[in-house]
């Protein structure tokens, strides 16, 4: 069974076409800048990669380019499009209609419609995708996985604000939590690691990437995310700010005179390691940076460290203690530094981080801890992909035994 796997932004594709049976990808790539002027695609497959210069005015030229890619030449893997058996889209907010990964009906399109103001930057995009793959692969199954969706067994006394209730009554405004998909394959992984049931273990998981969201898991289910209403609560994030006092926010508008619409703009796109370095939103430059002496960039790399352990003590406690804190995407999985000095200070819980270990632990499954460390140390790189791809064929085929 050939699975597509379709990430859509407001102006790139990601994609991915698996082999099920086998395991295996096939080919993989991205078309960015779409309806831009410099439109391109790289794209990658067995063992080759290519960019060249392409035009599509939307994502469904974007979508047909990503077939021509597939079917074309050496770097074709397909012969028709018909060879591929089902699409699965990334889908960010699915709100409280969502816990599981669905087949996509009119009916599920109609309520990630009526999550657009929840999700104003994601939703609209990710729905054009999937407009766009139902007109090319009409006769298959779609299937939305939502990065909401594993967030769903928060507890209320975690997803509810301390404002008034109504609110939420009326508007759902809670705390929501994002990068579900790729908690919940870490989860998985990290349970095998370990040699036992997802459903014995107490994890922190550390997804540390340009987003960031750190998630207590109880049991293979998530009890707590930092991320909340939007994505930009919780951490420090490549441009996103994590958690501010709403203070900030009236002064910014009172006092300084910028609208709501620029502080948004500024929380989202112009914070996090990029507002305090004043360098950029890569880890890896803003450590290379601090490296060289950049005294702001040294206080972005500090700020990003300590945030992520005060959220660790803060599920540990939560949790009432873990099995395991386990490091992935982008930063997670490549910076040793990051990793140390987010665990520095936590030998009282039973952390314990093993040097050499950890240095040697580049993106790549890894158990960093000491020997004698009561809690596991793990680094699980992430594969959303491959979690989209398995829940698209479960639920293609829960669809088809129904027929």
């Amino acid at each position: 069974m050939r699975v597509l796997v379709l990430n859509c932004g407001s102006s790139s594709i990601k994609y991915e076409l698996m082999d099920m049976d086998g395991g295996r990808s096939l080919a993989r790539g991205t078309v960015a800048k779409i309806g831009e002027s410099g439109t391109y695609i790289e794209h990658e497959s067995g063992g080759r990669r290519t960019e060249r210069r392409v035009k599509a005015s939307d994502h469904r030229a974007g979508i047909k380019i990503i077939i021509d890619y597939l079917m074309r030449g050496s770097s074709g893997v397909i012969k028709d499009a018909s060879e591929v058996s089902a699409v699965g889209h990334r889908v960010v907010h699915g709100g409280e209609w969502f816990s599981d990964s669905t087949l996509i009906t009119k009916q599920v399109k109609a309520k990630i419609r009526e999550c657009i103001p929840l999700a104003p930057l994601h939703n609209p995009h990710n729905l054009a995708g999937i407009e766009a793959a139902m007109k090319y692969f009409p006769n298959i199954p779609h299937v939305a996985v939502f990065d909401t969706s594993f967030h769903q067994t928060l507890p209320k006394e975690a997803f509810t604000y301390a404002i008034p209730y109504e609110f939420y009554e009326k508007h759902r405004i809670r705390k929501y939590g994002f990068h579900g998909t790729s908690c919940r394959y870490v989860t998985q992984r990290a349970a095998e690691m370990l040699g036992k049931n997802e459903r014995q273990l107490k994890l922190i998981v550390c997804h540390l990437g340009n987003g960031v969201t750190l998630d207590a898991i109880r049991n293979g289910r998530s009890v707590d995310a930092s991320t909340g209403f939007t994505p930009v609560e919780g951490l420090m994030m490549g441009t996103r700010s994590g958690d501010v006092d709403p203070g900030v926010i009236h002064f910014l508008s009172t006092a300084v005179g910028l609208s709501m619409v620029r502080i948004y703009d500024i929380l989202n796109r112009e914070s996090g390691l990029l507002g305090v370095s004043g360098v950029s939103n890569d880890m890896r430059e803003v450590i290379e940076r601090a490296g060289k002496g950049n005294a702001r960039c040294k206080l972005a790399v500090e700020m990003y460290a300590y945030r992520v352990k005060k959220y660790i003590g803060a599920y540990a406690a939560a949790l009432g203690g873990t099995d395991a804190v386990v490091f992935t995407a982008g930063i997670g999985s490549n910076s040793p530094l990051i990793r140390r000095k987010a665990c520095a200070g936590l030998e009282f819980m039973g952390v314990k981080v093993d040097p050499r270990k950890n240095r040697a632990a580049i993106n790549t499954e890894s158990d960093i801890s000491t020997a004698g460390s009561e809690v596991r140390v793990l680094v699980v790189p992430t594969n959303e992909e491959k979690m989209i791809a398995l829940d698209t064929v479960e639920v293609a085929k829960k669809a088809q035994a129904l027929q």
